[in-house]
């Protein structure tokens, strides 16, 4: 699948390969608090910018390692984009946000980095606010979720109850929903969406 990242690190190709899914994603946030509210959002991963329109009203700040997809997110969007490897991601002092997005990012890290930047990421959320956690779930079934699971870019997609635990080590955990991406009635891809806060 080597062959298939390098051309998803085109935007082009990236935004077409994403086109289908991308609201289907974002329902499981539409379906509990929505985008609304947000004030001051953390979009961790954020690609081409493919979640930004949902936060055209809020001071946002987009992270992403993909100078391409940073260069063009800041061209289409007029908001504040950084190129940062989120793994050593140092925010200015200070800054808070009460909405944290990640995308469709910690199947691509593996578990140590993953706590790493979960850890961090529960120092800038604010006392209200949640972060919202989209993942590529890893079937413990055969069938053709689990096999797109693993050939995808990512190399941790993770069984639902290992999402679980790694998310509750930073997080107070509000919502754990699993659902799946459906392509003409076929399940392509099993997600989980999370929501958590600050632990008290």
């Amino acid at each position: 699948m080597k062959g298939l990242s390098g051309i998803l690190d085109r935007v082009a190709a990236y935004r077409l390969w994403q086109a289908p899914f991308v609201e289907k994603k974002l329902d499981a946030i539409r379906r509990h608090d929505g985008f609304s509210s947000a004030r001051r959002v953390l979009d961790v991963g954020c690609g081409p910018g493919i979640n930004t329109r949902h936060f055209l009203g809020a001071d946002y700040l987009g992270l992403d390692l993909n100078p391409a997809y940073v260069d063009f997110a800041r061209r289409r969007y007029g908001k504040t984009f950084l190129v940062a490897d989120v793994r050593h991601y140092v925010a200015p002092e200070g800054a808070t946000f009460d909405f944290i997005l990640v995308n469709s990012f910690f199947h691509h890290v593996d578990d140590e980095s993953a706590r790493r930047i979960l850890a961090n990421l529960s120092t800038l959320l604010t006392d209200d606010g949640r972060v919202h956690i989209l993942d590529l779930v890893l079937p413990r079934e055969p069938g053709p979720a689990r096999t797109l699971a693993r050939w995808d870019r990512g190399r941790y997609a993770r069984p639902l109850e290992n999402w679980s635990r790694l998310f509750a080590e930073s997080f107070e955990p509000v919502l754990f929903d699993p659902f799946p991406l459906t392509l003409f009635g076929v399940t392509l891809w099993e997600m989980v969406y999370f929501q958590g806060r600050r632990k008290r």
